[in-house]
Formats: structure tokens, sequence, C-alpha cells
């Protein structure tokens, strides 16, 4: 049935979220976080510096352990952090979930003895001075706030995004009982914005992707919003 095969080929890959994919996206975005946090801190205890020299030396650390440590250290506090809550099911189902998954699995203290690590290295390595190896040490709690706040804030960021997604899928619904296609795709464009940088769950993902589907489904019929029970049903069990 052509309508099958144009569902099924545009979202083919539209499974509920797996464990793999959550822990990719985490660990893709709070090592984005956590280098961001690394480079303000570096800024803050060492003012005097250029550009040049703030890069020089958050380089030095990352190429003497940092990096990889951190890459490591999340995957553990993701892991250990689901045990700490109860979590059986292997994926998180709301942001929420992952952010007391990562408090309680330990991410700064990891990042603290990594962090020390490869402020050695870099010493050893001569890529940074004995002087400046010191401030950093005894200015580590400034990187590690700084750190720590940046990753606050990023899942505040998820949460308030959360709620604007919400506010989308009822737009959408809105001009979709109205049959107007235009809003829908204004509508649209901002839940597939929204998709791109949310943690993948469940409770973000299953109803924008019921309206997903509905959209594609109307779009690739020239907007014809007449849709039989059996078009609606297939958009529908395709997301499961």
């Amino acid at each position: 049935m052509q309508i099958t095969n144009i569902l099924e080929k545009d979202f083919s890959n539209n499974n509920l979220v797996s464990e793999k994919e959550q822990k990719n996206f985490l660990e893709t975005t709070l090592g984005k976080v956590v280098n961001m946090g690394l480079n303000t801190g570096i800024r803050v205890l060492l003012p005097d510096l250029i550009e040049e020299q703030v890069i020089n030396i958050k380089d030095a650390l990352i190429k003497n352990g940092f990096k990889a440590g951190v890459k490591e250290a999340i995957n553990s506090a993701v892991d250990f952090g689901k045990s700490a809550i109860g979590l059986v099911t292997g994926n998180f189902e709301n942001v929420n979930q992952a952010r007391n998954a990562i408090k309680s699995g330990g991410l700064i203290d990891s990042i603290s003895n990594i962090f020390d690590t490869s402020v050695n290295n870099s010493i050893e390595s001569n890529l940074i001075s004995n002087n400046i190896g010191k401030i950093l040490k005894s200015g580590k709690n400034v990187i590690l706030n700084s750190i720590e706040s940046n990753i606050e804030n990023n899942f505040q960021s998820q949460l308030s995004t959360l709620e604007k997604l919400s506010k989308y899928n009822e737009n959408w619904n809105e001009c979709y009982k109205k049959q107007d296609f235009n809003g829908m795709q204004r509508e649209y464009e901002k839940i597939k914005n929204s998709l791109k940088i949310l943690l993948p769950t469940e409770e973000t993902i299953t109803t924008a992707r019921k309206i997903e589907n509905l959209h594609v489904l109307i779009k690739n019929k020239g907007g014809d919003f007449n849709l039989s029970n059996e078009e609606i049903e297939l958009a529908n069990r395709l997301i499961k």
C-alpha cells in the first residue's frame, strides 16, 4: 500500500529511544558542557592571560587525560546513577530522572580527580609551567563549581525546552483541527528543532512523533486532511 511505504520509509527508525542513544546523547552534551565550564574556570583563575594562552592551557589538559577521563566519568556516572535512583528499565523516562542520576553518580568528584591528573601530566610534559599548575590546582574548586553550574544550567534549559515542546504540540493540534497546514508547518519546525536539543526520552518524543507522522502523511498527500482511520492508525502504530 502506498501510504504504508511512505510512512515506513520516513519513520523506519522512529522507535522509542534506546539506552545506547541516551548514553551517547549525555556523553556528547555533557562533554561539551564540561569543556565550557573548564574554559570559564581557567579564565577566572588566570584573568591576565590572552585568549590564545587560555586555549593552549585547556588543550594541554585535554590532551593529558581530561577529555578521555571525562568521557569515562560521564558513562560511569550514568550507570551508577541509574542504580542509585533505583532505575530498572535501563533508559531514562524523563529529563529529571537523568539529572538526578548524574548528581547521584558522583560526576563532579570524578572530574576533580581527573583534573588533578591532567594538570600533573601537563606539567610533566612541559605543556604548562609549575606556576600555572599550582594556580590551577589551588583554584580547582572554581573550575569544578563552573562545571557543576554549567551542567545544572543545561538540565534547566532541557526542562524549559520540554515545556516549550508541549506548547508547540498543543499549537500544532489546534492548527490541525482548523486544517491550517501553514500553521502546522510553523509549529512542526519548532517541534523538530526542540527534539534536536532534548535528551531523547519516551516522555519527550511520543506525542511529538505522532505529530510528525501525521504531518508528513498530510504533507505527502498534498495537504489533504481527509485521512482514513487506517492511515491514522498506521501513523500512530509506527512510533511503537
